[in-house]
């Protein structure tokens, strides 16, 4: 590949950024609206396996502790979930 190919390439990127800096002009209110998203996409996986923890601790008590381990395994869920939607939102960027 020439300079000038490499050159144009380069060009070409800089100006697609640019572009999508004028099109996307994000707000406070973006941001508090995403934190929220992510903060939900974490919260309802942890608190329902903590609720369906409870729940067969109660029905089935035993050795093991359900709702500490569904209490975990819904931090795991909910981490993922929002990792999923913190890369979609910056696709775009």
């Amino acid at each position: 590949m020439s300079d000038e190919d490499e050159t144009a390439i380069i060009a070409r990127k800089a100006r697609a950024m640019e572009e999508a800096r004028k099109r996307r002009r994000k707000s406070a209110w973006y941001g508090f609206a995403m934190f929220g998203m992510v903060g939900w996409a974490v919260a309802v996986p942890v608190i329902g396996g903590t609720a369906l923890g409870l729940w067969i601790d109660r029905r089935w008590p035993g050795e093991t502790s359900w709702t500490l381990v569904l209490l975990l395994a819904g931090a795991a869920l909910g981490s993922l979930n929002a990792w999923y939607w913190v890369q979609r939102e910056g696709r775009d960027d």
